[in-house]
């Protein structure tokens, strides 16, 4: 059986997957993300057994995975962790012998890595089914807005903003 390197999210560990091989990469941050009992006694004995190993991704990684999410919206819902998470998929894809499948069950993760085409696997959800662009769009007169638009209201009618989903594929 072909060997995978699981690169893995907090709702790996939070939706109960139990690394089993010594392939398992996560980022620093997911180890406080993970809060439950049962899931952070799992991840400390990953990690205390060495079936976890932390790596941070390298700079290069964050900025090219900050140039796609920032055209797909995506950067709009997802937190850093999130994104070290998919840019450590990035470098461990780029640098290391065997292929890579990321586990998280967040959607909008999953989404992403449809996009830039690295496997993910889901622990307790079906996954997404398309891939959606995020944009900044005005209830009101319906004006769209750059991700970076630092307000909640319309600059022409005051109506709120909201983030409005859009299927590509």
């Amino acid at each position: 059986m072909k060997n995978f390197y699981y690169v893995l999210d907090a709702s790996a560990f939070i939706n109960g997957f139990e690394p089993k091989g010594n392939y398992n990469f996560t980022v620093s941050e997911i180890t406080d993300e993970v809060k439950d009992l049962k899931s952070s006694i799992i991840l400390n004995q990953a990690i205390e057994d060495k079936k976890i190993i932390i790596r941070e991704p390298k700079d290069k990684y964050l900025d090219e995975l900050e140039k796609i999410i920032s055209e797909s919206g995506d950067d709009l819902r997802l937190s850093v962790p999130d994104k070290k998470v998919i840019a450590l998929a990035l470098d461990l894809l780029d640098n290391e012998e065997f292929p890579i499948k990321v586990l998280t069950d967040d959607y909008s993760m999953q989404n992403v890595l449809k996009i830039i085409n690295i496997p993910y696997g889901s622990i307790i959800t079906e996954g997404i089914k398309g891939v959606y662009n995020w944009k900044k769009t005005c209830e009101g007169c319906k004006k769209e807005y750059p991700a970076d638009y630092p307000y909640d209201d319309c600059e022409i009618c005051g109506s709120k903003i909201f983030k409005k989903r859009i299927k590509t594929y």
